[in-house]
């Protein structure tokens, strides 16, 4: 059972309480995801917000215990690896630089594609799931071992599956495993132009 967010933290301002208690655990119990529970996650991600519609969200994925799976794992770098083993799917988020009819550059990709990835992981939320979003891989060897076309950016990986023990994580993960605080608004947020 996963905690909220909101048993330990609190909004300045009123705010649904799902934006609140969505965090990124890492404890996962090893338990393998239905197929249908996996492409709700890719459902949701695909009615994302984009630019002109353009949609330049790409998702590479892996079970464990696939002949895939070692491709992604590998990926990883050793922190992650000690946690993920318990995954029950490693993802690749990608996303278009260009526009795929009329090939004009997508300013928004990231931007877009970054949507896509929240919408993946609240719905991944919304479900109990574990989902957990990762910079820590080799994003060159990924753009190779996964063999993405030019055209296409690498932007994160991520790690879905079912609760588990944080007892089962490294010390330093389950020292880790609760929902962390954020900034207050004021220090993200300036009326006109920006200032420090």
């Amino acid at each position: 059972m996963i905690i909220n967010g909101s048993d330990v933290r609190q909004a300045a301002h009123p705010i649904d309480a799902l934006f609140i208690d969505r965090w990124s655990p890492r404890a996962m119990s090893g338990a393998p995801l239905a197929e249908p529970e996996l492409m709700a996650l890719f459902e949701a991600a695909h009615w994302a917000p984009s630019s002109g519609n353009s949609q330049p969200w790409r998702f590479l994925y892996a079970r464990r215990d696939t002949e895939d799976w070692p491709l992604f794992f590998d990926l990883l770098n050793e922190g992650n690896r000690a946690w993920c083993h318990r995954a029950a799917v490693l993802i690749v988020v990608l996303s278009r630089t260009t526009h795929e009819t009329n090939g004009r550059t997508l300013v928004t990709h990231s931007y877009d594609a970054g949507a896509a990835w929240m919408t993946f992981a609240y719905q991944g939320w919304l479900r109990g799931l574990v989902v957990h979003g990762m910079a820590g891989f080799d994003y060159a060897r990924a753009k190779t071992t996964l063999h993405v076309p030019d055209g296409l950016t690498v932007e994160a990986m991520a790690a879905v599956g079912h609760p588990g023990p944080k007892e089962d994580l490294p010390p330093q993960h389950a020292q880790r495993e609760f929902p962390s605080a954020r900034r207050p608004v004021e220090e993200l947020v300036y009326a006109g132009r920006y200032r420090e």
